[in-house]
């Protein structure tokens, strides 16, 4: 018989059956049965589980039709819903709360369709194996892993699909992503093989070093062709869909505890009635456990002089798989199954008529209920079992997972043991959850550590993730990040560039601020520059003081007084003008630094031009008919022709900072991890002509004092302006290409020194010789020593 589900046009969640008949079916001959422990009318929910089956053959004598043989089996069956204050609205229960054995043998042949659909008994089985169908059974049974018993009834147990989800978990908790993949060579080992890659694939968990079969006939040279691959891997780890080794761990079904089971185990004895039916399970498991012999006892046994059973033996001091409830895991699935069911049949019959979920708000009883009505409640149930477990169904009618994690143990005498070293579960509320008891986990390596199994380490903070070409995604290169990249991820796939004012730390994990460089008064550079601005400012008030305190001497008189007071105050104004250099460039120094500059030095060589052109007249009236050219060079002259080259300079600042002003600006040009603050200059044919009048006037200065350097006089003070403006002009000349080339503060330096040396240089050359004469040669400070001719100094 072939059923095709359809869906109900009623409604979404009522599918019901439409059956195809492919062959003819037996008529009803008899009914059966179960009488020992339902009554017509009542639900059975229960768990059938194997604990022995064996099969009669009838003696084959081919002159009649064959027999089919008759099948014995052993059973353990639990009336677990007998609590009438958990379940109120169930009208009879079996009246036990023990467990109960029954032997059951009956025929083996197919069930007809409308034996199974009789009204008269409805019964559901829930069997603890999900492959085969009980022989026994006359009624609508489905196993409890199946997706299709009873008409599309939730499985209990979870898909394969959940299996692989919990072994990627696995996975993902000690970061294996290189692993290899064994299976068995048939439908079961390929299927979970094809459901594991996919999902590994999908899921982006991790890559497959290979894929290896293992074959049916275990050819050795198959087998060593396996075995090499698995050494040459890189791979440590190998999902395996076969046998388990040493140190594996496993994914099994949650295994719980169904209270009175082993009670119910230590009460078997084989003196009970009911157990004489030949040679009985229990006398048969009676006697292994033993290890003796029930009458009457074979003569070998006799001869061997084993013991006899009596039957007084005390089976809770005795070593027997059978009485382990350590490791109940189908039937603890079939016992959850129970439940599910009576919960729905509870909540079924709980339904009010007026207010039910069915067409009209109708509700359904126990004699009209079809198998998607009981669906319908299925899908609502929610409850937790008295070992702690949730049951409830998701949206494809799987039952959230929950699994065991196995560990094979390998213990010191070669053999193994397996135990329980974490779970894996999914609830509604905190969703997938893998919990392990990393310290109980037995690894077969000589580290007690978990393997390392990845084709590639992963790729630090740093540095970012460079595929291999032509290998698996889990293959790849770690590069490091370029200046001014980062990664702050493990097996970043790129490198994020920093923000403008930020750099990558060295170990390109982060972005830390640029460092911010300027010339600083706290730097010992800026400390120095600072230091000699005002040791020059100090020699100059000295050296003014000198010429006020000595200023009626002829030596004073005869250099033109007055300008020798404005130059030295004009050199004290060069100098401090060299501190609006130093420090963290704000918009004010900006504008000031070059504007000062430019006028302190212009009055500067303005001073010392009027001077050797005072020297060269004075000279000029001392020849016959020159006595009316001095009336041109009078003091009121001298003042204003200072007065006009300065205001020329002051013309050329004022248009400069009127037009592009020099303001403050933040350079990364010059270095990738640092801001540079500098002035930019806004206007560089401003900066040039300020710097361009300053060499005219000083050039002009140098080529009138060498003109007249050879003129006769015991003190010739056109030779000292030729010496200083030749410094002055080497200085300046010097400068171009070194501020040109000096990047970011270095710049500032460069100019701070070249006004510093050019300032000293007009000090020292134009006012040493007078202050030594001055201070220490005092009988040479006399008009006559300075006038008197044919002694040279």
């Amino acid at each position: 018989m072939a059923c095709n589900c359809k869906r109900n046009p009623e409604g979404a969640t009522k599918p019901m059956l439409t059956c195809m008949k492919l062959r003819k079916l037996s008529s009803l001959q008899a009914q059966f049965n179960l009488n020992r422990i339902a009554k017509d009318g009542d639900f059975i929910l229960g768990g059938l589980f194997h604990i022995h089956l064996y099969s009669a053959f009838p003696e084959l004598s081919f002159i009649s039709k064959r027999q089919d043989p008759t099948c014995y089996g052993y059973y353990a069956t639990c009336s677990c819903l007998s609590d009438w204050n958990q379940f109120p609205s169930f009208f009879r229960t079996v009246p036990s709360d023990a467990y109960q054995d029954m032997l059951v043998a009956d025929k083996v042949e197919e069930i007809p369709e409308a034996e199974v659909n009789s009204p008269q008994l409805q019964h559901i089985d829930v069997f603890g194996r999900p492959r085969k169908r009980p022989l026994t059974s006359r009624c609508p049974a489905f196993p409890y892993g199946s997706p299709a018993g009873l008409g599309g009834i939730r499985r209990h147990h979870s898909p394969p699909e959940r299996k692989v989800e919990s072994m990627l978990q696995i996975m993902r908790r000690f970061w294996w992503t290189w692993v290899g993949l064994l299976f068995t060579d048939d439908a079961y080992g390929r299927n979970n093989a094809r459901s594991f890659q996919s999902a590994l694939t999908q899921s982006g968990s991790g890559c497959l070093a290979y894929i290896k079969a293992l074959p049916w006939d275990h050819d050795p040279e198959e087998l060593q062709r396996i075995v090499a691959v698995m050494k040459d891997s890189t791979a440590r780890v190998t999902p395996r869909y076969m046998p388990y080794l040493r140190g594996t761990l496993g994914i099994a079904f949650r295994h719980g505890d169904m209270p009175g089971l082993k009670d119910f185990l230590l009460k078997i004895h084989p003196n009970d009635p009911g157990n004489n039916h030949g040679k009985t399970i229990v006398k048969q498991f009676w006697e292994d456990t033993f290890q003796c012999k029930f009458a009457p006892l074979p003569s070998e046994w006799v001869d061997a002089g084993g013991s006899v059973c009596t039957g007084q033996e005390d089976l809770e001091t005795a070593e027997s798989t059978l009485l382990d409830m350590s490791n109940l895991r189908e039937e603890y699935c079939v016992y959850k199954a129970v439940y599910a069911l009576a919960h729905a049949l509870h909540d079924m019959l709980q339904c009010v008529p007026g207010t039910g979920p069915f067409t009209g708000h109708s509700c359904t009883n126990l004699q009209t209920i079809q198998p998607w009505q009981l669906v319908y409640y299925l899908e609502k149930i929610n409850f937790t079992t008295a070992f702690g477990d949730q049951v409830s169904f998701d949206a494809n009618g799987d039952a959230l997972p929950i699994y065991d994690v196995m560990n094979w143990v390998w213990l010191p005498d070669g053999s193994t043991k397996v135990h329980n070293v974490g779970m894996f579960k999914k609830s509604s509320s905190a969703g997938e959850e893998l919990i392990l008891d990393e310290d109980t986990i037995f690894w077969s390596f000589e580290s007690t550590q978990p393997p390392q199994s990845v084709c590639s380490e992963s790729c630090s903070p740093g540095t970012r993730l460079a595929r291999r070409k032509g290998q698996p995604v889990c293959c790849f290169d770690c590069i490091a990040c370029s200046e001014g990249e980062i990664s702050n991820e493990t097996d970043s796939t790129e490198c994020t560039s920093c923000p403008e004012d930020f750099w990558s730390s060295p170990q390109r994990d982060h972005c830390v601020p640029k460092r911010i460089e300027f010339l600083s008064y706290h730097e010992a550079l800026g400390i120095s520059l600072t230091i000699i601005s005002l040791f020059g400012t100090v020699i100059c008030a000295i050296v003014l003081g000198i010429f006020i305190y000595h200023r009626s001497t002829p030596m004073v008189r005869a250099n033109n007084s007055e300008l020798s007071f404005l130059l030295l105050l004009s050199l004290k104004l060069c100098f401090l003008c060299s501190l609006l250099f130093i420090g963290r460039p704000r918009l004010w120094t900006c504008q000031l630094r070059h504007a000062v500059f430019g006028i302190s030095f212009v009055l500067s060589v303005s001073c010392i031009l009027v001077k050797t052109v005072v020297v060269l007249a004075v000279f000029k009236a001392s020849k016959p008919g020159g006595a009316d050219i001095m009336k041109y060079f009078g003091a009121m002259q001298q003042r204003g022709t200072v007065l006009f080259l300065t205001c020329i300079q002051v013309t050329i600042c004022t248009a400069w900072l009127v037009s592009a002003s020099p303001t403050p600006h933040k350079n990364t040009q010059y270095h990738s991890d640092k801001i540079v603050y500098e002035c930019a200059v806004g206007s560089t044919v401003g900066f040039a002509v300020l710097l361009g009048y300053i060499g005219l006037l000083a050039l002009i200065s140098f080529l009138l004092a060498f003109m007249a350097r050879n003129l006769p006089d015991n003190f010739n003070e056109a030779k000292l302006i030729t010496f200083s403006m030749l410094i002055f002009c080497a200085v300046w000349i010097a400068f171009i290409p070194a501020y040109i080339s000096s990047p970011g503060k270095y710049a500032d330096v460069v100019e701070v020194f070249a006004i510093l040396a050019s300032s000293f240089g007009l000090l020292v050359a134009l006012f040493g010789p007078k202050c030594y004469i001055i201070l220490l040669k005092p009988e040479k400070n006399t008009k006559k020593s300075i006038m008197g001719r044919g002694t040279k100094m």
